[in-house]
């Protein structure tokens, strides 16, 4: 499984450094130079791109991480902390493309936001003039990333404190810090943080990286001239000037570069925290303005939660609505034409988003299952090496090794289209399907195979008879996460597959900038639907099975 993670990336990064410092025999290029990077210094503009890929991904990634913390401190001992894990939960699913679509739906200027606040307002008759989104700032690159990344971190925080021995005992930390009259906020932030944070490093890591290259919100609430630097990566790779493709390489080596940049001074920056907070742990102070701080994220939370739930009524009531003047808060009519129009042209697309999650997910259950098996009869667990490979994916930028590997396909003349775009999706959904389900695997009771196996039970047995049912309900919830990974993949999809495959987030995000709202609101809807369906039958499947099988 390592091989199929590590191989495709490592290829696609050679294949992508050839053509940056002048190797591409396409175009008759067999000497190696720097002309790439002379072109891609001298492209105007290229100072503002690379600017905004980094301002951008490190801003949101630092707000979700900070918004996820205090909603951790504030909530650790509510049981709030419970009701927001399952308002934000099913955000997590919502692709990138359908997040940054509705996004735009609540603040472009005849959005929800300023439908809302023109009957207060003098002179809103008409909607404002302002660039939200597509700001040259990124604020709406920043907004988009930062709601859709907080979810995914909050629950991988939650998931770690689910874990039996580490939650009980931090949780009794906890409570011994209040004891000694710790505010809870204080305690948190002295008992409880230092221990979570390490589980916590590589997602927040992942998180970063993606943030850094992310082509989907960028392109959707990004700004267009120009935007940033992995819009026009993608941009010079897809135009018809082949000699484009040099430049190209060499802006994938400097987005590498960015990427690590970002990674290097988020780790600076926690080794220099750790350095100066020392003193402040050991110091036996109990109150830092905890009761504000509290405050301050009740406000945080509520906002956010405001924002999503109006960004995602502003997509529903668009794909519903028929005419709809401004400042109207809602349509002068509904009408279900947008919707019978768009289900008939998204027939082809749908059908093939449906296969390639299938394929894509059914290889990483099935892989991650063997390689956990045979994990179990070395009695050999995954080393901090397997772990950062495992993440390899998520780390490097995918807009750098794609293309690469799509010119590998090429060069071993791979036609399979659908087949490429299932093993492009599969490098994505691996990672996500191994660490949702190695957990449960590892934690099975290990006495029911021991007792099997004194019986007289071959291993193969003990695994389709034994283990198998009892991880029923974890292995459809990690096929669940599969799907929606792979039902959200643009780049994979868009390269992979040449343009000759359409699937729902491609035609959604091509729609986003240029077609009609409302067919828009369509297709990010049913992009949200697909894994919202994933995770209700992966829900109500084990348990039907399960009571059949009884």
């Amino acid at each position: 499984m390592m091989a199929l993670l590590v191989l495709p990336v490592i290829g696609g990064l050679i294949a992508v450094v050839l053509p940056a410092f002048g190797w591409f025999p396409v175009l008759g290029h067999t000497q190696f130079n720097v002309s790439g990077f002379v072109d891609l210094w001298h492209t105007p503009g290229i100072g503002y791109m690379a600017q905004l890929s980094v301002s951008t991904s490190f801003i949101s990634t630092l707000l979700a991480f900070v918004i996820t913390i205090l909603i951790l401190a504030s909530y650790f001992t509510s049981p709030w902390l419970g009701y927001i894990q399952r308002l934000l939960g099913p955000i997590l699913v919502i692709p990138h493309a359908a997040a940054a679509i509705a996004i735009g739906f609540l603040i472009t200027p005849s959005g929800m936001f300023s439908r809302l606040v023109s009957p207060w307002l003098s002179g809103w008759d008409t909607p404002p003039d302002w660039l939200f989104p597509h700001d040259a700032m990124g604020l709406s690159i920043i907004l988009g990333l930062t709601l859709k990344e907080l979810p995914f971190l909050l629950l991988m925080a939650l998931g770690v404190l689910a874990q039996p021995e580490l939650g009980h005992t931090l949780r009794a930390q906890h409570r011994v810090a209040l004891s000694l009259g710790y505010c809870p906020m204080t305690a948190f932030f002295k008992v409880v943080l230092p221990s979570l944070y390490p589980f916590l490093r590589l997602p927040i890591l992942a998180v970063l990286a993606y943030a850094s290259a992310s082509v989907e919100i960028p392109l959707i609430l990004g700004p267009n001239s120009p935007p940033t630097l992995a819009v026009a990566i993608m941009q010079w790779f897809h135009d018809v000037d082949l000699s484009l493709r040099i430049k190209a390489s060499a802006g994938a080596i400097v987005q590498i570069a960015l990427t690590l940049l970002l990674l290097l001074g988020w780790w600076l920056a926690e080794k220099l925290i750790k350095t100066l907070s020392q003193s402040m742990l050991v110091n036996g102070k109990r109150e830092y303005a905890g009761a504000i701080m509290q405050n301050i994220t009740h406000v945080i939370t509520m906002l956010m939660l405001t924002v999503i739930g109006l960004a995602l009524l502003g997509m529903v009531l668009w794909s519903f609505a028929g005419f709809w003047a401004y400042p109207d808060l809602l349509p002068n009519t509904f009408v279900t034409q947008h919707w019978q129009s768009a289900l008939q042209q998204m027939r082809t697309p749908l059908v093939d988003t449906l296969l390639i999650g299938v394929c894509a997910t059914g290889l990483a259950v099935v892989l991650t299952l063997l390689t956990l098996e045979a994990e179990q009869h070395t009695n050999k667990t995954a080393s901090r090496l397997s772990s950062v490979i495992i993440y390899l994916p998520l780390l490097i930028p995918s807009i750098a090794f794609l293309f690469g590997l799509v010119w590998v396909l090429e060069q071993i003349n791979s036609h399979h289209t659908f087949i490429n775009v299932v093993l492009a999706h599969l490098l994505f959904v691996l990672p996500y399907v191994f660490l949702s389900l190695a957990s449960s695997f590892r934690h099975l009771d290990p006495r029911f195979s021991y007792v099997a196996a004194s019986l007289g039970a071959s291993q193969a047995k003990i695994f389709w008879q034994i283990k198998l049912p009892m991880l029923l309900a974890p292995i459809f919830i990690a096929a669940a996460l599969g799907l929606a990974i792979s039902f959200s993949q643009y780049l994979p999809t868009l390269l992979a597959g040449g343009g000759r495959i359409n699937t729902i987030t491609t035609e959604a995000v091509s729609l986003a900038n240029g077609a009609s709202r409302r067919t828009s609101a369509v297709y990010a809807l049913v992009q949200m639907l697909l894994p919202a369906l994933g995770f209700l039958l992966a829900w109500a499947l084990p348990k039907m099975l399960l009571t059949h099988r009884e």
